[in-house]
């Protein structure tokens, strides 16, 4: 199996997808226990979610799982988050902490090498070739990261996360005029909760690759979601209809590919010169406090 899928648009979106593959190769399935053949920390149907919601927006997504090798690592293995819980390049317990692995059978530093070259480099060479291309195009492309995540996780945070986790990494790898309009799009959704660089701060690898936007460089910003279905092997009807929710965020980009066609060059930083507001506790609707997941990096 070929560890990157590539569906090539022609808008200025590059949608990554590192983490809802599911293929393990015999031999290393041969080594994970019984907890590690779960397969528990899969960004469940994220793909499918996604599918459709912008139009012909570009897609790069990894087949392979994250315990072969997690595509939104550093390759050489540095910490996502610094002094906090959390899980490696080629990680060694899910996010509860429990191990993955069969006595004796955890990845050697060979195998670590082995699978950054097969799988973790073609991703994000792919990544990088399709940033490349849609630039070439626009002048300018917005590669948005795409993610979830169980609500609840004490090894990784306490209490619960809100819906949606938009990560900018400070506003390092995002434009401030992208970066104000999800969140006010995701701070006006009825019934929801969000937070903007909150636990999950959208400092993947991903980040170097495309690099802070100022005129006509890409953008990368990841935006994380809601507890939305309860997903594992086979997508549930509720996966439909949690899909219309995320149709909105196809609207911040409206003045983006508005200004990049025509210009071919993202709107100056300077006229934004006020933060996103955040919205870490925006109450009202219904609630779904029980289901699963929730987007994020």
């Amino acid at each position: 199996m070929t560890p990157v899928e590539i569906r090539k648009g022609t808008s200025p979106i590059v949608l990554g997808l590192p983490h809802t593959g599911t293929h393990v190769p015999q031999e290393i399935a041969d080594r994970l226990n019984a907890r590690g053949l779960e397969l528990a920390d899969t960004d469940w149907h994220i793909h499918l979610l996604y599918d459709g919601l912008l139009d012909d927006a570009t897609t790069v997504r990894a087949t392979f799982h994250r315990y072969v090798v997690d595509a939104n690592r550093d390759p050489a293995g540095a910490s996502l988050y610094p002094g906090q819980n959390t899980t490696g390049l080629v990680p060694e317990t899910d996010f509860d902490g429990v191990p993955i692995w069969k006595d004796g059978e955890a990845p050697t530093e060979a195998d670590v090498a082995a699978r950054r070259e097969a799988f973790h480099a073609p991703y994000h060479a792919a990544l990088a070739a399709e940033i490349e291309r849609v630039k070439a195009i626009h002048g300018v492309a917005i590669l948005y990261d795409c993610h979830s995540i169980r609500s609840h996780i004490p090894f990784l945070f306490e209490g619960k996360l809100p819906d949606f986790n938009i990560g900018t990494n400070g506003g390092a790898t995002c434009h401030p005029l992208i970066e104000q309009a999800t969140v006010e799009v995701c701070g006006a959704a009825d019934g929801y909760t969000s937070i903007l660089n909150g636990r999950f701060k959208g400092a993947g690898p991903h980040a170097t690759t495309a690099g802070r936007p100022t005129m006509s460089t890409p953008s990368r910003w990841s935006s994380p979601s809601r507890p939305i279905w309860r997903a594992r092997a086979h997508p549930s009807p509720m996966t439909r209809r949690r899909r219309a929710p995320f149709a909105s965020i196809s609207r911040p980009f409206s003045p983006v590919w508005n200004a990049s066609r025509s210009t071919g060059r993202l709107p100056p930083e300077e006229t934004h010169d006020q933060p996103a507001p955040q919205h870490p506790h925006r109450a009202g609707g219904h609630r779904h406090r029980d289901h699963r997941e929730v987007l994020a990096d």
